[in-house]
């Protein structure tokens, strides 16, 4: 007897939780955007401190380009229909956050030569 309870409370449990382990849009569409922030900001900063403590600064400086190569995993992520829309939100988070970084690098250079 309890263990048919049991099998009922636990398919009960699963039947509450079922949106939220079944990719929920929403839940898709906030982690993708945050991780295209991410991906942006975080990604080259640790890539350059990696480089710059496994090689010498000249070193490290021609081989910074290779972080590019790390797009490679957003890109692929839009093939599989299960990852699509994480991976389009994600490039909206890594587009939003570059014209951030660039219009706000943008006014403060305007401002310090004007100034």
């Amino acid at each position: 007897m309890e263990t048919e309870q049991a099998r009922e409370s636990e398919a009960e449990q699963g039947e509450r939780l079922g949106w939220w382990h079944h990719s929920h849009p929403t839940f898709a569409g906030i982690t993708g955007f945050f991780a295209g922030m991410l991906f942006v900001t975080a990604l080259p900063g640790a890539f350059a401190g990696l480089l710059r403590l496994l090689f010498p600064y000249d070193t490290a400086e021609k081989l910074f380009p290779f972080v590019l190569l790390a797009l490679a995993l957003p890109i692929a992520m839009l093939v599989k229909r299960k990852t699509r829309r994480f991976a389009q939100f994600m490039f909206v988070g890594m587009v939003v956050t570059a014209l951030v970084v660039l219009g706000v690098a943008s006014l403060v250079l305007y401002f310090m030569v004007d100034g």
